[in-house]
Order: structure tokens, then sequence, then C-alpha cells
């Protein structure tokens, strides 16, 4: 705790040193007579710069100043923008700007990037629009990051068919993943959270590299995931998507949004999906995808008074999901926790209510505050062979901040306090565990931002845990453009979390493995210590132009050690083992990754990623299993010009996996043994679309079109009751090709 408050201090108070010349002014409506009403944001900037500022309810601005500053211009929709030239910064400026009585048509054209990255935010913060998320099927939140080469999409078995999601080299659990900005994907949906999110709803996805916000908890390590959802008042009135596949998947969305008044605003979003052709292209006699259907249905409210300065959010969510997977001739009704065959079925049934309210000052605008609440149900029945795994998860998260400046709008604070409640009540074939657990934290956070070259964000939160303690969370993050289209970025930062460790390794279920849990001496959730971590992280983007077209590259390198960890040992195959290891443990990852814009509308994208993940086992320090240490990534997508308002969009992927080491299987039968490694694996994705007009378009694809297939990747398929029945080893796809076509129609 004294290193987390001597880095606290050590980061907070330099910045109060920082001190610059301003200039200052009033802007009027010259329209408006002798009384001069005065213009709230209007815009201020210096000319040829990207140092600006808006003015606030009484006109008033302030803007940093240099001596090779001399002219500044001042802007306002609807009046004739004015450029003066500054001789004396110390003297108050005074500018009424006139009305335009007559204003012509303009048009303006440009090509929003569908992934971008801040030059000017202190924090490592990659923005993925909707359009993005078209570029694939992207039936759900674990299939919207296909096309991003910083988050890894990998199998959890070969036989649920889920999707896993890897962040700097460490998977989901250690990655903060909300929902507008409330923890959404934690606890008992943590395995699958991740499918029950319909891409449609998604309006925007910001991935943050390493240490996140400690506005957002204290649970972030490898960095957080953020979704946007649709808005009622900017969705279309009506919108739905028409999706098939090759595999025989189905699925419907729709959405209905309509004004209820002048400040309530509601939408209907309705998701379902369907899948029960049995599929078996390896001949193993086990589903390659399970059977499956889910029905998902959101309420969303929007409640706006831009005159009393609050805006608000209400939704509920039900949702169902139900999946069968095992062998071809497995019938639940009669199979069900008996050796007559290995069968598996997930039930889920999860309920949620989230709100939160936003207030802004319309005499102040600087200052703002913001209450979040957050409730769900989770109820999950599932048996695996032989096993039954049963959860029930109810959650409780509020959350309130308050943000402000102190001087001007350089120094800007976030404060607040959040508090969390959850009950857990577990069975583990014929073992219970229950607990509550409980948390009240406070979080200060303060952001220097000098307009131009600096910004820093420094923050730490205080929580108080019921099986934790008391502890202190610190996160920092700095930015420095020393020259036009670069920043350099730093970050560090403290993470801490409970792992529960059932319901985030589900799929080891799926074997014949014996769970075995070491105790440690004063664990007390499962017997074990909650796992500690510091993450640190070093990124620098630069933005130019080659052959009169934009492109820019960014390298980064992020590492995390950890202070004490929960691991999960596989190494024994008829065995996984939990057990806390302190330090020795890290994770180190080095991305580079390059944009160009090669023609109009044709876009490019390479990246490498380099992983060093190992963990000491008991049995000694090891490579993490089933992670590629090399990874190549290329996306090429192109947009003809609108014609008729009508246009072709195209899009290909290409991902390649370098070996992945496997757990041992030395102590197996010679007939059950696997390599040590996997071999590589390249796999393809491609997308076009048609858009007939802005109302209605087609769209077609393939994942994997080169076929590309693990062959036996269930051990011992042939005995799934056998010592040696593993379904875990999976390093790439296992259904092959797989191809889909859908409509989109909407009505704005």
């Amino acid at each position: 705790m004294k290193k987390s408050l001597y880095l606290f201090f050590l980061f907070i108070f330099p910045l109060s040193m920082f001190s610059q010349e301003k200039v200052e002014g009033i802007i009027y409506d010259e329209g408006s007579g002798n009384a001069k009403t005065p213009l709230l944001g209007a815009n201020v900037y210096w000319l040829n710069t990207e140092i600006g500022t808006v003015t606030d309810f009484d006109g008033k601005f302030s803007i940093p100043h240099k001596e090779k500053y001399k002219q500044l211009i001042i802007s306002y929709i609807g009046f004739k923008a004015d450029t003066i030239s500054v001789t004396n910064p110390k003297q108050q400026i005074k500018i009424s700007l006139t009305p335009k009585s007559n204003l012509d048509e303009v048009k303006v054209v440009s090509r929003k990037r569908a992934t971008s990255r801040s030059y000017i935010e202190a924090k490592n913060v990659i923005n993925v629009s909707s359009d993005e998320l078209l570029k694939a099927a992207c039936c759900n939140l674990s299939e919207s990051f296909e096309t991003n080469p910083s988050i890894d999409v990998n199998f959890a078995d070969a036989i649920s068919g889920t999707k896993q999601i890897k962040m700097l080299g460490l998977t989901s659990p250690y990655i903060l993943i909300a929902m507008e900005n409330i923890p959404n994907v934690r606890g008992a949906s943590q395995a699958y959270g991740l499918t029950f999110t319909p891409g449609t709803w998604v309006e925007s996805i910001q991935i943050t590299k390493g240490a996140g916000s400690v506005v957002n908890g204290y649970e972030s390590i490898a960095g957080q995931i953020n979704a946007e959802l649709q808005k009622p008042t900017k969705d279309d009135s009506f919108f739905i998507n028409l999706y098939g596949a090759s595999s025989s998947r189905l699925e419907l969305n729709t959405h209905y949004n309509t004004k209820v008044s002048d400040k309530w605003s509601t939408g209907i979003y309705l998701h379902g999906n369907l899948q029960q052709e049995e599929h078996d292209v390896n001949d193993d006699n086990f589903l390659d995808m399970p059977k499956y259907h889910q029905v998902n249905v959101m309420n969303r409210w929007q409640y706006t008074d831009t005159e009393n300065g609050f805006v608000g959010f209400f939704d509920v969510r039900f949702l169902n999901d139900q999946k069968q997977t095992g062998e071809l001739d497995f019938d639940p009704d009669t199979d069900k926790l008996t050796t007559n065959a290995w069968g598996s079925q997930i039930d889920t049934q999860r309920y949620e209510f989230s709100g939160k309210l936003g207030y802004v000052n319309p005499n102040l605008p600087w200052r703002s505050a913001g209450l979040q609440f957050a409730a769900s149900s989770h109820q999950q029945d599932s048996y695996f062979g032989l096993r039954t795994y049963n959860i029930e998860h109810n959650s409780i998260y509020s959350n309130f901040t308050y943000n402000s400046i102190i001087g001007d709008s350089r120094h800007k604070i976030k404060t607040g306090i959040s508090f969390t409640y959850d009950t857990y009540d577990e069975l583990v074939e014929t073992s219970s565990f229950e607990r509550v657990d409980n948390s009240v934290g406070a979080f200060f956070e303060y952001n220097f931002d000098n307009l131009e070259d600096i910004n820093i964000t420094a923050g730490m939160r205080v929580d108080q845990h019921n099986r934790l303690g008391v502890f202190v969370t610190p996160r920092v993050h700095a930015r420095y453009t020393p020259w036009e289209k670069s920043a350099f970025r730093a970050s560090v930062g403290r993470g801490k979390r409970l792992a529960n460790i059932f319901a985030e390794n589900q799929n080891l279920f799926a074997s014949s493995r014996s769970i075995n849990v070491i105790a440690s001496a004063e664990g007390d959730i499962y017997g074990l210590d909650p796992e500690i971590a510091w993450n640190y992280g070093v990124s620098y983007l630069q933005g130019f132009n080659l052959f009169n077209r934009k492109a820019d590259v960014t390298f980064d390198f992020y590492r995390t050690d950890f202070q004490n960890q929960v691991v999960v040992d596989w190494e024994n195959p008829n065995q996984v083992s939990f057990y806390n290891l302190e330090n020795n443990s890290y994770a180190n990852s080095f991305q580079t990754e390059v944009s160009y814009n090669i023609l109009e509308g044709l876009d490019a994208r390479l990246a490498y990623k380099y992983y060093d993940v190992k963990t000491k086992y008991q049995s000694g320090e090891k490579i993490k299993p089933l992670t590629a240490q090399h990874r190549f990534f290329a996306n090429l997508s192109y947009e003809t010009p609108i014609k008729n308002n009508s246009k072709w969009k195209f899009d290909v992927t290409y991902n390649w996996l370098g070996k992945q080491r496997f757990p041992s299987t030395e102590s197996n039968p010679e007939a059950f043994q696997m390599p040590e490694y996997s071999p590589t694996v390249a796999t393809m994705n491609a997308q076009i679309t048609r858009v007939f007009s802005p109302k209605f378009e087609i769209y077609a694809g393939g994942e994997n079109i080169t076929n590309v297939r693990q062959r036996n990747p269930i051990l011992e398929a042939e005995n799934p009751f056998g010592s040696n029945f593993d379904t875990t080893f999976v390093y790439g796809p296992i259904f092959g090709s797989m191809y889909y076509a859908g409509i989109r129609y909407r009505i704005n």
C-alpha cells in the first residue's frame, strides 16, 4: 500500500507545477442588438494548430498562448467566422459575431474510419464503429473482434462452439468487459456472456489496452472493453437483419424505436437464433458445434432534457439460451447423466435491469454528475457427461461520479463512490459452494491536458471488500506529442480480483480430468487467495502521408507481472489443479500495426504480435498452453463510390497463428499422447455487401474459406467415459468452411 501511495503522489503533485500564459475573452451575438447576448459553445482556436476551446455559458473562453500564435479564429454555426490578430495576449478580447442572413447549402462529404485511435487521449484506446462490426457476420459480441488485431479470438473447446477472447496474452477474466461503462461480463457469465449481446445492438466498442480507469473498478488487469449500445433517439425507427449460414444457423434481429413524448423515447430490441442441424465433419461421432437456440429481448428507454441538463437510459433485458452438444446419438431425455452416450446441456436464463442518469449544469457545463445502477439474476443449469455444474449469481452494482475542473479546462477531475453486491450459489458435481461478496469504494481521477503536447491522467481508488479487506488501486496514463500526428503513451496500474475458478474454466468439465483445489493458508474463496497484478505499458502512434495518402503506424509493448495468481494447472492429463502461486508469472505483449489508405475507398491494415506468456507451475516454469507466440494479421477493405445512393463493400481478413504448446500428455498411453506443439494455422474470412439504398442492403461471406480444420480435436473420442477423454486441445477451426448470407432493411 505504501508503494501505491508513493506512486500516486509522485504523479499527482508535479502536475500542480504547470503554468502557461493564456488569452481570455468573451464572444457575443451581434444580432442581439445592444443587449449583447453571450454565445455559448462558440469555437475558438489558433490558426494552423489543433489548440482550441469553446465558450462557456457566459460566452467566456480561456485558451493557452505561445509567442508563435498570432491569429485567433472564432466560429459558430449560423454566424460568419472571424479571424483576429492577437498582439497583446494580456488584454481581454471582446468579439461580436454577425449572423448569416442567407445560408447557402453546404455539402460536406467525408469518409469516417471504421476503426480509429486518438492522438490526444492519455489512454491507449481503439474505437471500433458499427461500420467495422458490419464487416463480418458479427452475430454477437464474441464475434465482433474478427477484424481487430488487438483482440485474439479462439475456440474454448472442441464441442461447445464457444469463442473466447484474449488481450495482451491473457484471457477474458483479466479484462473488464462493460456495457456503457457498467461491468457486465463477469462472475457466472464469464464463459458465455459475450454471446449474450447481439452485434446489431452495439453502436460502438472502445478497447483500452493496459490498466483501465479507476472509475470503472479495480478488477481490470489486461485492459477494458466497453460496448456502447444503440440509442433510441439515434437508431433507426425500424431495423431488421436476417441471417442464414451453411451450418443451418438462422438469426433474426429487429429494432423498433419511437418517440413517446418530447423528453422520452423507447426502443424494443429482439434477437433470436437457432441451429438444430447435426454436423460431424471429422467423423469422430461428436457434434462439431452444438445445437442451440436463444431468445434475447431488451426494452430501452431514453430521457433527454437539454434545457435542464439531464439525460438518462434505462434498460430491461431477458435472455434464454440453451445449448446441447456431445455424441451424435445422445438423447437428453434418456441419456442425461448416464453412460449410454456422452452429452452436455447448458441452459441459461438471465434477467437484467440497468439505468444511468447524467446531469450537466447548464450554467457551468464543465460540472456534471452521473449515477449508474444495475441489477442482474443469472441462472445456469448444466451438465457435462457425468458432471453437474449449476450456478446462480445475483448481482447489484452502483456508481456515482462527479466531474469538474480546477481553475480552467486544462485541469479536470472525476471523483465518486461505487458499490457492488454479489451472491453465488454453485453446485460442482456433489460439492456446494455459497458465498456473498460486497465492496464499497471511493475513487479520484485527475487529468491535466494543456491542449497541445501533454495529457496525463492519474487516478486512485480505495475499496473495502468483505473478503479482500481494504486495498488501494492506483492507475496512471500519460501522453506526450513531440511533433505533428504523434503520440507517445505510457501507463502503469494495479488490478485485483477474485477468481471464479469453475465459472471461468467450464471447458475443463468436458474431459475426464479430476478437479483438485489446493487451498492456501488464508484463502477464503475456494480456499484460494485473490489475484494481484501490475500492468506496465508503452506505445507510440505516428500518422503520416505516403504518396499523398493517409497512413499510421503503431508500436505497443505491455507487461503484466502477477504478485499472486490463481494457476490453472492442466499439465497432468488426468487432473486439473487450481492453486496460488506468488510471483514468477508474467505476460509480455508486443504489437506493431500499420494502416494505409492505398486508394480512394481502399484501406489496408497489417499487424504482427509477439507473446511471451509464462507461468511457474509446480512442475516448473512453462509457456502458457495454447497461446501462439507469433501472430500475423492482414485486412483489406474496399468501398466503391456512392452512385444513385448505392455502393459495393468488400472485406478480406487473414489470420496466421504460430505453433502453440499443448499441455503435457507424457503420462498417457502412446495412442493418446499429443505432440509438444501444434501446427501453425492460417485462416481467411471474406464478405461482400451490396448497398442498394440507405434503407436496404444484402451481404454474403465466408468464414475460414480456405477450409482449414483441426483433425481429431477430441482425445479418445471413441471412449468418452474413459480416463483419457479430453476436448480441450483445440488450436484451430474444427468445422471447416462456413458460408452465410443476409439482408438488412431499415427505416430512418
